[in-house]
């Protein structure tokens, strides 16, 4: 596992970051991805219809900053993120996957603090 190290202080161009193409059961994600060690920051933006192909478990951070997203749980719950809103759970302590109506942009972070 790696821990985090201290991180000298940095901007991110997200212009500049190269855009990976991730299919859904329905739709697409389109991530940007800056990694560090033990630390990982994207942009990510879902298409409208999107449905992840997958139950997630990993912790994130995840902010809105644009459009809304539906976090369904594997238990049946449902949460609703808008534009300014932030979601935040830790590894293994939930079952998610996004889905969308119309595109959304977010800011996720994620890493070994959320072990």
């Amino acid at each position: 596992m790696e821990t985090l190290a201290n991180i000298a202080f940095q901007t991110i161009d997200w212009s500049s970051i190269e855009k990976t193409i991730h299919p859904g059961e329905t739709g697409e994600a389109c991530w940007q991805t800056f990694q560090l060690p033990g630390l990982r920051l994207r942009i990510v933006e879902y298409s409208a219809g999107y449905i992840a192909d997958h139950w997630c478990r990993k912790g994130h951070i995840v902010h809105c900053l644009s459009g809304e997203l539906t976090s369904e749980m594997e238990t049946g719950k449902w949460f609703t993120l808008t534009s300014g809103m932030t979601y935040v759970v830790s590894d293994n302590l939930s079952s998610h996957r996004s889905i969308t109506k119309n595109a959304v942009k977010l800011l996720i972070i994620d890493g070994d603090f959320l072990k």
